[in-house]
């Protein structure tokens, strides 16, 4: 007996060994390419993916996480609370520091026992760890969702079953010129040294998206330069390129530094450009850089281009009320007024439901659908309150009237003073207005 007791054990221990796996590498688009910076720094600071998919407590976070996503499991069938690993990207992006200011938000919800916020290679490696069980929440940008749901691209005959918790906020598609270049619009590119970002990178597909709408290839540049925001900053500052590509959140600091020694000029993607791009590829939206803010470079002008938007994904097996629980908590943080992190400063709350290439989660939906509801109810709450004060103020009206016609009778005979005369014209004047409003 004890020795098939035994032998049962080594077979559960080998079992669970081989569920332990890893996620591909991926780009971080969110980032302003300070990859070998946030490589670094992840390794001495932050916990990676590999990390917390390996040995440890936080192989233990990530089983328990995993089970409490399960529709099978007894924890999802009791609505017990669940640990989620949330998926970011490099420590030098945006979505570190995104994940790291929601991890206490999300521990707030009775439905969510902890949150471990992981450094990943973003987008593309975040849907690779959901579909893998390795994540239950990350953040991505569209263009890599969208391919992930269609299986195509790097998704190729392999699509994602991911959903949406919520819509985030836009990279822009941000093309920066020299003042002296002569460059005003895309179809000025032609001939002209680019810096197209690097090789693979979000960047580079944006770059090259709005070349091809514009009718323009690489082929077309004088000069193609893989560089990063960083060095293509640099080689414009020497003069050696005339223009670059970022695609980021606004302001850009590598912009913000490049304008202070090199008068720049932002080239639109508008017009036909834009709804060639807008057509063939629809996670792209229309985005303006407004003028006179500081916060957003400042411009005399105002300049529009497009933005991909980034958002907040979850596997589709992850339960409802969860699911319904985070996009509320996410809601309520940025209408709270305490937002940390200024890329979530830069979109409204009342978008996250909106214009998604990723479907909605149905618990996030729920949620959604209850703040239209509620919307809704208020509007008709607003109307019941005006069409009651109408009521009472046309019958304050009636009386006004009324004693009107025996002060004029009286004024027949009697010459009195004509206050009385403005205090009728002034409640006619208010019984009018309160009519008009209704």
């Amino acid at each position: 007996m004890r020795l098939r007791i035994g032998m049962l054990f080594a077979a559960l221990g080998l079992s669970g060994a081989l569920l332990v796996g890893c996620g591909d590498d991926g780009d971080d688009q969110a980032s302003n390419d300070s990859q070998s910076q946030s490589s670094s720094q992840q390794s001495e600071s932050a916990p990676t993916q590999t990390e917390s998919s390996s040995g440890g407590a936080a192989s233990d976070t990530q089983s328990t996480a995993s089970s409490g996503n399960s529709g099978d499991d007894d924890s999802a069938a009791n609505g017990e609370p669940v640990n989620l690993i949330f998926g970011t990207g490099g420590t030098g992006g945006s979505y570190y520091p995104i994940g790291g200011a929601l991890k206490s938000v999300f521990e707030q919800s009775d439905l969510v026992d902890g949150v471990q916020v992981v450094s990943t290679g973003a987008s593309v490696q975040n849907i690779n760890n959901i579909t893998d069980g390795l994540n239950q929440v990350a953040i991505v940008m569209s263009d890599v969702g969208y391919d992930a749901v269609k299986g195509q691209n790097q998704f190729d005959g392999q699509p994602a079953d991911i959903r949406t918790i919520a819509g985030m906020y836009p990279n822009v598609v941000q093309v920066v010129a020299t003042a002296d270049s002569g460059i005003h619009s895309i179809a000025d590119l032609a001939g002209k040294r680019v810096g197209v970002g690097k090789v693979g990178s979000g960047v580079e597909q944006s770059a090259a998206k709005v070349l091809e709408s514009a009718g323009l290839s690489y082929d077309d540049l004088a000069q193609v330069s893989h560089t990063g925001y960083a060095d293509s900053v640099t080689e414009m500052g020497n003069g050696n390129l005339d223009a670059a590509f970022f695609t980021s959140g606004v302001p850009n600091s590598s912009i913000t530094g490049l304008m202070q020694s090199t008068d720049v000029t932002f080239v639109p993607v508008d017009g036909d450009v834009a709804s060639t791009l807008l057509e063939k590829y629809p996670y792209y939206e229309n985005y303006e850089i407004p003028a006179g803010a500081p916060e957003r470079y400042n411009l005399g002008d105002a300049v529009d281009t497009v933005a991909i938007r980034n958002i907040m994904i979850v596997g589709s097996d992850m339960r409802d009320d969860v699911a319904e629980d985070l996009a509320k908590r996410f809601h309520d943080y940025l209408e709270s007024g305490n937002v940390s992190v200024g890329a979530l400063k830069q979109f409204d709350p009342d978008s996250m439901d909106q214009n998604l290439v990723v479907p909605l989660h149905p618990g996030a939906k729920a949620y959604y659908e209850t703040l239209s509801s509620n919307a809704g109810n208020a509007g008709d709450e607003a109307d019941v309150s005006e069409a009651t004060a109408s009521k009472a103020s046309n019958e304050q009206a009636a009386t006004t009237e009324s004693d009107g016609a025996e002060a004029d009778r009286a004024k027949q005979t009697s010459a009195e003073t004509p206050e009385d005369n403005v205090e009728a014209t002034g409640d006619s004047g208010t019984s009018g207005s309160s009519e008009s409003q209704h």
